[in-house]
């Protein structure tokens, strides 16, 4: 159900090209779950390398979904933490307030940058009454660098890393340093949610 949601909400917005992508990233930070991943990425692997492209898309899909998560903050704020609890998962939860309660200011650039739902992230920070300021602060820094990548890394060599799919050397680099970055990382995240089961005992 939820990937059907997806693929017809994607769907829709690919005819719209600019507009469907900005409508995609405000609202996905409110509510809906389709990612403006999905349409950043082929956007920026057909702009052909063109920086003037490249820089509107990543910058409409920053500032629109920046834009959008104004209104996730004030669902949360207005409708408080049962309603971030109803709609985001136990996991989710638990790794947002140990960002917060860790890392402070730090912790909301991780959490806007991390692959936890953005919405999640905006209720929360609605529900708890974070700073505004920083709050779109983080928001535009983490999206920024989210988006920004995804633009560079695609937009200007799509073609060479496409190449690269088909090179065995490739795949066997990328798999050892995947395999010394996955492990501490991952370990580092599901921590997240060990803290918070400890510290409810």
């Amino acid at each position: 159900m939820l990937s059907q949601i997806i693929d017809a909400t994607i769907d829709w917005a690919d005819s719209w090209g600019l507009i469907g992508l900005a409508v995609v990233s405000s609202t996905e930070a409110m509510f809906q779950p389709a990612p403006p991943d999905l349409l950043v990425i082929p956007m920026v692997l057909n702009s052909h390398g063109s920086v003037t492209e490249i820089f509107t898309i990543v910058f409409i899909a920053t500032i629109f979904s920046v834009f959008g998560s104004l209104g996730g903050y004030a669902i949360g704020m207005y409708a408080g933490r049962p309603f971030l609890e109803k709609f985001a998962k136990p996991n989710t939860i638990s790794r947002i307030d140990n960002l917060f309660l860790k890392y402070g200011s730090i912790g909301v650039f991780i959490a806007a940058i991390s692959p936890i739902p953005y919405k999640a992230f905006a209720w929360a920070a609605g529900s708890g009454k974070m700073n505004i300021r920083l709050f779109v602060f983080a928001g535009l820094l983490g999206r920024g660098i989210r988006f920004g990548l995804e633009g560079i890394v695609l937009g200007f060599y799509g073609e060479e890393f496409s190449d690269l799919m088909y090179n065995p050397f490739f795949w066997l680099l990328g798999g050892i340093l995947a395999t010394a970055f996955f492990f501490p990382l991952n370990t580092w995240w599901n921590s997240l949610i060990i803290s918070d089961n400890n510290s409810s005992e």
